[in-house]
This record gives C-alpha cells, sequence and structure tokens, in this order.
C-alpha cells in the first residue's frame, strides 16, 4: 500500500496503529480501450483490506481519487465485491471510504456491472454486518446509491460532494442558489448523513461508533465493563423533557451518547448509549434544542413529524436487526397538522407504529412529559409492544389536553364550567396513577432514579426471546 496516497493516509488514522492488512494490492484494470494502459491504474483506484479498531476486526475499501479520480470499474468493484465476501463469511462490518469521479466511463457496460455487483453484496450484507459509508470528496450519480443502501453515512463538511443528479441539472436551480449536495443539505433536509465534520472528527466517529456496534448480527459478545455507577441519581435529568438528547446523555454510562442524524428530523433523537456495558439504541421526542451553555436555541413542538417518524422508524429497524435493545423518551402531544406532513404523516407513522411492534428486542418506554392520543400509542406504547413501560410522576397519559377536552365534551358551557371540568379531566383522565392502574404503566419513578430502573429492565429482560407469524417480510 502507497503511504503517501490520501486514500491510505485515511486508513492508517482509522485503524488501530500497525494493524492494517492490505488485499489485491497488485490488482490493475484489465480495460484498455479509449488508450487505458493497466500500469496506470495502481489498486486500480481503490484500496481494501483489513484491521482492527480497538480490537474489533474490521473490513475497509478506500477510493483514491488520484488514480482516474477513483472511478468505478470492473477490477474495482471485484475487489470492494471480494472484500464483502470476506466480511459475510467473517461475520465483521464494512467500512467505505468514498472519493470517486462515479462510473468509470472507458469500461462502458463492464463498468455498469461492477455499479450491479456492489449494489448486491450491499443488499445481502443489510442487516447481516453493520456497513458504514464516509465521504471525502465526490460521491454522485449512481455511486450516490453507496451510503444510502448502507447503515451509516459520515461525510466530510466542506470539500464533499454527494448527489445523484447534480445541484446545476436539477431544473430552475444552480449550485450557488442551493448546493444540494453539500453535507449541510444531505445531512438538514435528505436525511441521508448521519455525522458531518472535518476529515480527522469523521475518522475518530467512525472509531466511536464501531464501539457501540456488535460485529454481526448474531455477535452477543458485544459488551464492556461499566466504570459508571449504576445506581447514580441525576436530579438534572427533570429538566431534558424538552431537550431529550441531553437527557440520554445524562443517562448514559460516563455521559457518552452518540446521536446519529442530529441535523434531520430534530423533534426526534436517535442514538446509541451504553448502560452497565450494553449497547442501547434510544428514541425520543424533543421539544427543544438546548447550545452548549445550556440556553434554548431553537423551540419545537412536542409532535410527531413525517421526517421524524421516518427517522425514528429506520433506526428501530436497525437496532432490530442487529439484537440491540431500545429504550424510548416519550413527550409527545399528537401530530404534526400542515398541510404539507398531512401528505405523508399517516403512512411515516403506520411505519414508526410497525417498526416498533414487529421488533423483537428488548423495549423500555419511558414517559418524561404528556402521551396525548394515538401519537403516544405510536411511540413504543405498551398497547403496541413495549415489555417495560414507566413513567415520571407528573407525565401525563391521555387522549388530548384536558381544557381541549373540556371545551369538547361540554360545549357551549361557561368559562367557570370549561375550567372546573378540565381539572377534573386532568385529575382522573390524565393522571399517571390513572394509567398505572389500568396497567398501561409498570411503574412510576423518580426523574433522578430513572438510570437504575431502565438498566434494571434492560438487564431483567437480557434472555427475552419472542416469536413472530411465519411470514417471508412485512409490507409496512
Amino acid at each position: 500500500m502507497s503511504t503517501t496516497s490520501k486514500a491510505s493516509q485515511r486508513i492508517t488514522a482509522l485503524l488501530d496503529d500497525n494493524s492494517f492488512v492490505e488485499i489485491g494490492g497488485l490488482v490493475t484494470a484489465r480495460a484498455t480501450d479509449f488508450n487505458m494502459k493497466p500500469n496506470e491504474t495502481p489498486s486500480d483506484g481503490c484500496i481494501t483490506g483489513y484491521g482492527v479498531i480497538d480490537g474489533n476486526l474490521v473490513y475497509v475499501y478506500s477510493q483514491d481519487a488520484a488514480v482516474m479520480n477513483g472511478t468505478i470499474g470492473e477490477m474495482h468493484a471485484k475487489k470492494i465485491s471480494n472484500l464483502y465476501d470476506l466480511a459475510m463469511k467473517t461475520g465483521a462490518p464494512v467500512i467505505g471510504l468514498i472519493d470517486s469521479a462515479g462510473l468509470r466511463l472507458q469500461e462502458a457496460t463492464d463498468a455498469l456491472a461492477a455499479f450491479g455487483e456492489i449494489y448486491l453484496k450491499q443488499t445481502m450484507a443489510s442487516g447481516v454486518i453493520p456497513q458504514i459509508t464516509a465521504i471525502f470528496g465526490t460521491c454522485g450519480g449512481g455511486l450516490g446509491l453507496f451510503p444510502t443502501l448502507t447503515d451509516f453515512t459520515f461525510m466530510e463538511e466542506k470539500n464533499a460532494k454527494l448527489f445523484v443528479n447534480s445541484p446545476n441539472a436539477l431544473a430552475g436551480n444552480v449550485i450557488t442558489k442551493c448546493d444540494s449536495s453539500s453535507a449541510a443539505f444531505q445531512s438538514q433536509e435528505s436525511g441521508i448523513v448521519d455525522v458531518v465534520g472535518d476529515e480527522a472528527s469523521i475518522l475518530s466517529g467512525i472509531r466511536a461508533l464501531i464501539g457501540f456496534l456488535p460485529a454481526n448480527n448474531e455477535d452477543n459478545l458485544n459488551y464492556d465493563d461499566c466504570t459508571d455507577d449504576l445506581n447514580r441519581a441525576s436530579a438534572e435529568l427533570a429538566g431534558c423533557v424538552g431537550d431529550t438528547a441531553m437527557g440520554l446523555r445524562v443517562l448514559a454510562d460516563n455521559y457518552n451518547f452518540f446521536e446519529v442524524k442530529a441535523g434531520y428530523a430534530k423533534d426526534m433523537v436517535t442514538g446509541f448509549l451504553k448502560l452497565n456495558g450494553v449497547t442501547i439504541g434510544a428514541v425520543a421526542n424533543r421539544s427543544e434544542v438546548l447550545d452548549a451553555e445550556g440556553n434554548v436555541s431553537e423551540k419545537l413542538d412536542a409532535v410527531l413529524t413525517k421526517k421524524g417518524c421516518e427517522k425514528a422508524a429506520d433506526f428501530v429497524n436497525f437496532c432490530d436487526a442487529f439484537g440491540i435493545p431500545v429504550l424510548t423518551l416519550t413527550n409527545v402531544k399528537g401530530y404534526e397538522a400542515t398541510m404539507c406532513s398531512e401528505k405523508g404523516i399517516a403512512k411515516a407513522a403506520a411505519k414508526l407504529t410497525y417498526a416498533f411492534a414487529n421488533a423483537t428486542v428488548p423495549k423500555v418506554n419511558v414517559i418524561i412529559g404528556k402521551a396525548y392520543g394515538t401519537a403516544y400509542i405510536v411511540m413504543n406504547s405498551k398497547a403496541i409492544g413495549a415489555d417495560i413501560t414507566m413513567a415520571w410522576p407528573d407525565a401525563e397519559i391521555g387522549t388530548m389536553d384536558s381544557r381541549l377536552a373540556a371545551k369538547i365534551m361540554y360545549d357551549g358551557q361557561g368559562a367557570d364550567v370549561i375550567d372546573e371540568k378540565a381539572a377534573e379531566y386532568k385529575e382522573l383522565a390524565l393522571n399517571v396513577k390513572s394509567a398505572a392502574k389500568r396497567g398501561y404503566v409498570d411503574q412510576i419513578v423518580d426523574a433522578a432514579d430513572t438510570r437504575k430502573y431502565v438498566i434494571g429492565a434492560f438487564e431483567m429482560l437480557f434472555t427475552k426471546s419472542e416469536g413472530r407469524p411465519a411470514k417471508k417480510h412485512g409490507t409496512v
């Protein structure tokens, strides 16, 4: 492996020191059409091999933009396909470092077939081994499917480009008007990109993510020793009802929470944490975003949105595929009520409902604020399969806001009647104890003690086994 190319430098920075072993280093292109010379395509523009991250085996391919702009041809693709074959045999993640101009025009149909081969390998690997993509340069056209066929995507914030059609090819658009290929657009608007940063932070972020993920869908040994207090009480948790990303950080072992898709659908938080050394996938409603100083920088409605539901559903499906237990923090009043949202919210909410109900991993729900209507049911409620449901003492569980309910039930009555009945409805129909008496809530726990009760619940559920009706797959 050349130690001077950018492609090789990225591998060196990503993996543990001196752990990389190259495979196929002598491969070159076979095509000679259009003045192509095989001796001018070292490694055919793609360095492939294996190494370790914190002792965990991973397979890596890194595209070399210095060789024909990193374009993908027959042998380039065969190297990646071979890497996938090895990863599937040994049950270890694949990490792709993308920097390519796309399809190699000189190889025509051979290059087209090459793309198809990689698509197939990615599809076969989905749900079997984790797949991570990091984009450092161009990732356009058909290559834009690579990151969307994988599980997690990182993107360099300044120089990376991700697109199917370039910004200038979009009707009515130019890149100066809207750079639809930028990391900002792909992380905040399309939701393809999970993490944005500079090159160094991306590589360190991949290393951190690998520490949370199992090696494959049958890996039952991905546990760390917990150095945090299992019974740690956290008074600050009560103040995290709005920004649940902060709340999950407080709950986590050593305050370590890895958020994914932080820039997309901010009303829904998704990410990984460790509880007693075990990886847990977290999904939480969010109604405000706090800055580094703890000040509210953005207010959000505590409602389910189309993007938020889709984001959460994809995340829950990943967790279920890899046997990762799921924790939810619920604080939701209903569904987003806009014309734009109405076009897709029902289908998106159905996908989230299906994802939670279909998941057979341990599922724990903590109701930390409001839990109104069917939006609450969608959020991993006991009704759709949560194994354990907890609630904080001041949580509200019911059909809707008490005042709105009173106005509907006592339409035409005076304000004094509405006030009286609203207070009565809040006490009788929204009180968390009412839900607990019906068995919809298993435990009422103080916010500060949430960590120890959640850890206890997941430990109890460790040996959970749950079947589903025999079928090829669902259709939702």
